[in-house]
């Protein structure tokens, strides 16, 4: 069995995506899981670090965890996630296959063969972004893995009407937009964390894949699970996506995580109780 989850917001929560809506006092005891410029980023529930131990350590022919994120190789080493260090793990929204951390080199020979034939060039998709991009909202623009880009900008003053029309634009060339909190992600479409999920699983056979996700871009790895849990926060609650094997949470904020590995660890027990009996 593969647990195979997406972190920020949905495992992992930034200091504004806590979603705490209790009197300070009865506020969960939080664990910080990732430091950046020498300040705390990252933080899930001490409940959720000792849930995600437990799943974290089974034997490998039991339960694997398997990290999928759109982080960067470079991003995801920043978290220290609390149990033993995922062997596996999908970075840059299925860009990277990372073996002990390592970026696998025949994954990355795939993926530069896709790109280079299903999708218009990188440079086509930014050359859009800096020509369209306010400087009133824009806050920074970046290249990941030079795989796909993303914008920070201020939600406050960023027109979500600016997103779909690059939303239309970029689909005719091959590639999809998601906005995640502060982030504007442009992605090429045959960069699916699903298709790296599909070779992890081609590698370990695993017969069952458990799945976990808040965004656009998790959506084919929640279609592509046996079973999966949605947070009652993000794109895809806000959009109402569903899938009739995917849980629709209603819980928000760091508690969700919480919720999501409960549910995950209790499925890995009784796929186990099942094989026993």
């Amino acid at each position: 069995m593969l647990f195979a989850s997406d972190l920020d917001r949905t495992l992992v929560y930034s200091a504004a995506a806590l979603g705490l809506t209790v009197p300070d006092a009865e506020a969960p005891r939080l664990l910080c899981v990732e430091v950046y410029r020498s300040a705390p980023l990252s933080f899930l529930t001490e409940t959720a670090a000792a849930t995600l131990t437990e799943i974290a350590s089974l034997p490998p022919h039991e339960a694997r965890f398997v990290p999928v994120t759109t982080r960067t190789p470079e991003q995801y080493r920043r978290m220290r996630l609390p149990g033993p260090a995922p062997a596996l793990a999908i970075s840059a929204n299925g860009g990277r296959l990372l073996v002990d951390g390592e970026p696998d080199g025949e994954w990355d020979d795939h993926v530069a063969g896709l790109l280079a034939t299903d999708c218009a060039p990188l440079a086509e998709v930014r050359d859009r972004l800096r020509a369209t991009a306010d400087p009133g909202w824009l806050l920074k623009e970046r290249v990941a893995e030079d795989l796909f880009c993303y914008l920070v900008v201020d939600r406050e003053r960023f027109p979500a009407d600016w997103a779909d029309e690059l939303a239309t634009w970029a689909g005719e060339r091959g590639w999809t937009v998601s906005v995640q909190g502060r982030k504007v992600y442009v992605v090429p479409r045959p960069l699916t964390k699903s298709a790296a999920l599909a070779e992890v699983v081609r590698r370990t056979g695993a017969r069952r894949v458990l799945a976990a996700g808040d965004s656009l871009l998790d959506a084919d790895l929640l279609t592509a699970a046996d079973r999966g849990w949605r947070p009652g926060h993000g794109e895809l609650a806000d959009t109402g996506w569903h899938a009739p094997h995917v849980a629709s949470l209603t819980t928000r904020g760091v508690r969700c995580g919480e919720e999501i590995l409960a549910a995950a660890l209790a499925e890995v027990r009784a796929h186990r109780e099942g094989h026993r009996g």
